[in-house]
């Protein structure tokens, strides 16, 4: 008899990552990678990176969720059981590991959040999805301009004797603040202590403003793998600021936690990697709604489509 195993895919604009776990939610496989812009083809190597290190006669996969941007979109491909928001599964999957954290601070690639939860609860949250002054692609465009990789940040951070003040309120206002430091010969490593803390502040004076950030408090997110950024929000906040090592996968086993308690079990194939999917979208004008329906194609049978606000526009597979 196979033991039980639970697949979550995080879909988001930068990155896509999977997790598979058992029924005591230990990791059995794990994959992180690009998204590319093409979130289906993101989704099947993710698959196929997950089916290499799953042990599949030991285990098999009864449900299966998803969250992130494209969350529908890929839900639809492997038929989960659970779909749901960044900020459910990123709460379930912090407070899972973390049964006593207080507040969640998370920054991708592109958007970074807040969660305040209490009794393991999500009771309060804000996103930032408008400007990328204080994101991992932010950092990333830094990095480029100073000739510097992104992920040694954190190193020359720390050894910085100061942090050279950037004005992160807007990417724009930023590059130019950059420019000029360099322009008068200000140490590099002192102008990325200064991206670093600029992020931080940037977080903390849009993201979490109004918030009460309570210990103890959990980073994650690619920028959490950034140790200059992690010592800012010691230094501004005045508290341990915890890095999961597994905190970039959050979404991906939180949603995955989530379809283990889901009552609906369905077996789950990998072979999801080597059918053709497609999306198309189609406007609906019945009524006054004009409504922008997604349909989704499986080696071109449809299977699934939203978008619709009435029930002019319902697709029927």
């Amino acid at each position: 008899m196979k033991k039980k195993a639970y697949l979550g895919i995080d879909i988001g604009s930068i990155s896509t990552k999977g997790v598979i776990i058992d029924e005591n939610n230990t990791f059995l496989a794990e994959s992180y990678l690009w998204t590319e812009g093409n979130p289906i083809e993101a989704t099947k190597k993710v698959l196929r990176a997950l089916k290499e290190q799953f042990d599949a006669d030991a285990y098999q996969i009864t449900a299966s969720g998803t969250t992130g941007s494209a969350r529908k979109l890929v839900g639809s491909m492997i038929k989960a059981q659970v779909v749901k928001n960044e900020i459910t599964a990123h709460a379930v999957g912090t407070t899972t590991l973390h049964p006593d954290v207080r507040t969640i601070l998370e920054i991708g690639g592109q958007d970074s959040k807040i969660i305040c939860v209490e009794n393991a609860v999500a009771v309060d949250y804000a996103m930032n999805t408008l400007c990328a002054a204080g994101t991992g692609a932010f950092l990333s465009s830094q990095a480029h301009r100073l000739g510097v990789e992104v992920e040694e940040f954190g190193e020359i951070a720390l050894k910085a004797k100061k942090a050279a003040p950037i004005a992160a309120r807007c990417t724009v206002f930023a590059e130019s603040d950059l420019v000029h430091k360099l322009q008068v010969g200000c140490p590099k490593d002192e102008i990325i202590a200064g991206l670093c803390k600029a992020v931080v502040g940037n977080y903390l004076n849009n993201v979490a403003k109004g918030k009460k950030i309570t210990p103890p408090v959990v980073f994650q997110g690619g920028v959490s793998k950034n140790a200059g950024v992690v010592h800012m929000f010691e230094k501004e906040l005045g508290m341990p600021v915890l890095v999961d090592e597994k905190g970039h996968l959050m979404g991906a086993f939180g949603i995955a936690v989530l379809a283990g308690e889901e009552q609906k079990e369905s077996a789950f194939s990998f072979d999801v990697a080597k059918m053709d999917f497609k999306t198309r979208e189609v406007t609906c004008g019945k009524c006054a709604n004009h409504c922008e329906i997604i349909c989704v194609y499986q080696d071109g049978k449809l299977i699934d489509s939203w978008g619709n606000r009435c029930d002019n526009g319902a697709v029927h597979q």
